[in-house]
C-alpha cells in the first residue's frame, strides 16, 4: 500500500510525543523498514507481521529440472563422456549452457562419475 504523498506519518509508537522519524532515529529502525511494516499491518492486520521467508522460492540460477533430465539422459546414452566433453555436447546439441561444474555435480548427484582409471577400463590394485 502505498501512502499518499504528503501524509503525515503515524508516531512510533503511538504514545510517544516525538515524531516518527527522531524515535525511529533513537531506535535505529531505518524508516524504509518501518513504513514497510506500517503498509504490512495496515494491509493485513498484525498477522501480516509474522516472520516470513525472505529468500524465493526458487534459485535464480538453478538449472530447471527439465534441462537436468535431459543431461542425466544424454549421459547415459554416452557413459564415455566426461563431465566436460557432456556439458560440451549439451551446450552444442540443446544451445543451453551449462558448465563442467554443474554437469558433474548433477552426475555425482545420481551416482554416475566413476573414477578416470575405471573409465580407462583399468581395475584399481
Amino acid at each position: 500500500m502505498l501512502r499518499r504523498k504528503g501524509a503525515r506519518p503515524p508516531a512510533v509508537p503511538a504514545a510517544t510525543r516525538l515524531p516518527a522519524k527522531r524515535t525511529l532515529d533513537k531506535l535505529g529502525i531505518p524508516r524504509a523498514t518501518f513504513y514497510r511494516w506500517y503498509d504490512r499491518y495496515r494491509e493485513g492486520g498484525i498477522e501480516a507481521l509474522a516472520d516470513h521467508r525472505s529468500q524465493p522460492d526458487r534459485v535464480w540460477n538453478r538449472i530447471p529440472d527439465d534441462v537436468r533430465s535431459q543431461i542425466i539422459d544424454l549421459a547415459l546414452q554416452v557413459p564415455e563422456l566426461s563431465p566436460r566433453e557432456l556439458a560440451v555436447r549439451f551446450t552444442d546439441e540443446k544451445k543451453y549452457f551449462v558448465s563442467e561444474a554443474s554437469v558433474y555435480r548433477l552426475l555425482k548427484a545420481h551416482d554416475l562419475i566413476t573414477s578416470p582409471a575405471c573409465r580407462a577400463g583399468h581395475r584399481r590394485p
